[in-house]
């Protein structure tokens, strides 16, 4: 049986475009070159016939008619030609196109800072990094340049300087929308000369006076100017790292310590920060926060449907060995509504949130059980069962605060959920009366032994001895595979447990289900 592949990748979050002309499709071969083979080869040779053809000169590019445009108008532009196209403008983002995405658009046609709010895990800085889709593929700036200056407009002496003493032969380098994002985690180690900058020692010994903007040590903020910087954990970053802030969110210019100069800087400023950080590690000052033109909460997946979906984006794949894996959409379905049942429960702890991460490690321990079931088996395929499920206990357990006392049983909690999953999933499947046939075989002392060591093959048998089962199996799976079929007995079996059908009881590690 072949088993379908419905678990894909997260593409690259950038893809550049390339395109033949028709000139270079028609090209007659050149005598002792070899010519492209492949797609590929030829959109790299397509890629280097364009990078010949850009202006390599200010006169060149005065010549050319570009026209530089501030970031804002040209996120903004952009942006609007991808809506007017249809384009995905947030690739990979699942369950924001209703909330999340309408007011980032929103802040980037108003031209506002950004600063999102939400819990770990809620993709807060995947959304950020995506900005960088919304600028021009490559933008010129003068050779050498460390802040990446407009080559019309020169900020920095050093810009200044060769233009004025090369004019029209000033080189001319283009910069790609990827070099022109830049992040920083605030961390409390951050200083002012990381984010802003400051003397630097080296170009003071070599003779220069401090006075001399040439001695600065430029920060990685006015390196991304012309560009989009992200700050992520904003409340951990110093109040006094924070007020260094304050111009260049509303005067667009920073102030570097020790010079009279300001630097007019052309930058979007993004932030993240969790709610929990106002009250535990940090704050955002008023005065800072007032000055970001869009506050953006984000949220948790609302559906099962988009948390399984987030999931199979996400979760770790390996294809090296024999053993191949199938996930039933009921496995996916108890895996996210644990993470679900958890984010509403009282024995854990909400103020920092159960993020999606949950979920993505709990299916990725699930599938290395089956496999390490199939491999010591000598299984070719691997399927998750419902003995599977007490192993999600090392992948939670790290990821969510318990509440109350610390001598709580983790265990116990994450047992319960499990359960409060697996019936709640069971009964979108089964209405009550259908496991009436499956129930009346265990009258009479009939019963059966699951395991999550058992052979597979060793359950195919219960669909003929247990009326009613092979029926059950079928509307779960039309595969006759056994490693499929003993998953959907395991799940039937667990559900009638929980239904208060049938009985069961733990002996010698194998699981025994009897009236």
């Amino acid at each position: 049986m072949k088993i379908p592949d419905s678990l894909g990748f997260i593409s690259h979050i950038h893809k550049k475009e390339t395109k033949i002309t028709r000139e270079e499709t028609k090209a007659t071969p050149v005598e002792g070159v070899r010519q492209p083979t492949d797609k590929s080869e030829k959109a790299d040779i397509t890629n280097v016939t364009e990078a010949r053809n850009k202006p390599k000169t200010l006169g060149e590019l005065r010549a050319s008619g570009y026209r530089p445009l501030p970031i804002r108008e040209e996120m903004r532009r952009n942006l609007i030609s991808m809506i007017k196209a249809k384009k995905p403008i947030f690739n990979g983002i699942i369950g924001y196109d209703n909330t999340v995405i309408p007011q980032v658009e929103n802040a980037v046609l108003s031209g506002q800072n950004i600063i999102f709010l939400g819990e770990r895990g809620q993709a807060k800085s995947r959304v950020m990094r995506l900005l960088v889709g919304l600028l021009d593929e490559a933008i010129p700036i003068i050779r050498g340049c460390e802040i990446n200056d407009n080559p019309f407009s020169p900020i920095c002496k050093y810009c200044r300087e060769k233009v004025a003493s090369e004019g029209d032969k000033t080189e001319i380098v283009w910069l790609s929308r990827e070099d022109r994002y830049g992040e920083k985690l605030a961390t409390p180690d951050t200083t002012i000369a990381d984010l802003i900058g400051d003397v630097d020692p080296i170009k003071v010994a070599e003779g220069r006076y401090l006075s001399d903007e040439l001695t600065m040590h430029y920060g990685i903020i006015p390196r991304t100017n012309r560009g989009i910087f992200c700050i992520n954990e904003l409340p951990d970053l110093a109040e006094r790292l924070q007020v260094g802030l304050f111009n260049l969110l509303e005067e667009a210019d920073i102030q570097i310590i020790g010079y009279r100069v300001r630097l007019p800087l052309d930058i979007v400023l993004v932030a993240s920060a969790n709610p929990e950080d106002y009250t535990s590690r940090g704050r955002i000052i008023t005065p800072l926060k007032d000055r970001f033109g869009a506050q953006i909460r984000t949220h948790y997946p609302v559906t099962i449907k988009d948390e399984i979906a987030i999931v199979e984006q996400e979760w770790q794949r390996f294809n090296d060995g024999d053993v191949s894996f199938y996930v039933p959409d009921y496995v996916k379905e108890v895996i996210a509504e644990i993470t679900h049942l958890a984010r509403n429960s009282s024995d854990i702890g909400q103020r920092s949130g159960v993020s999606v991460r949950v979920s993505i490690a709990n299916l990725e321990t699930v599938v290395a059980n089956a496999i390490r079931r199939a491999t010591v088996l000598g299984e070719k395929l691997a399927v998750p069962r419902i003995s599977d499920l007490p192993y999600i206990v090392a992948s939670t357990t790290g990821k969510v605060e318990m509440e109350g006392f610390e001598d709580k049983n983790e265990q116990k909690i994450i047992d319960d959920l499990t359960k409060k999953a697996v019936l709640i999933v069971f009964n979108r499947y089964f209405q009550f009366e259908e496991l009436d046939p499956i129930v009346r075989q265990f009258n009479g002392g009939f019963n059966v032994e699951t395991s999550d060591g058992m052979n597979a093959k060793s359950y195919v048998r219960y669909t003929k001895e247990i009326p009613g089962m092979a029926k059950a199996v079928k509307k779960m799976t039309d595969a006759e595979t056994p490693e499929i079929v003993a998953s959907a007995i395991e799940f039937i079996l667990e559900g009638a447990h929980l239904n208060k059908r049938l009985n069961k009881t733990k002996v010698e590690g194998k699981t025994v289900y009897r009236h």
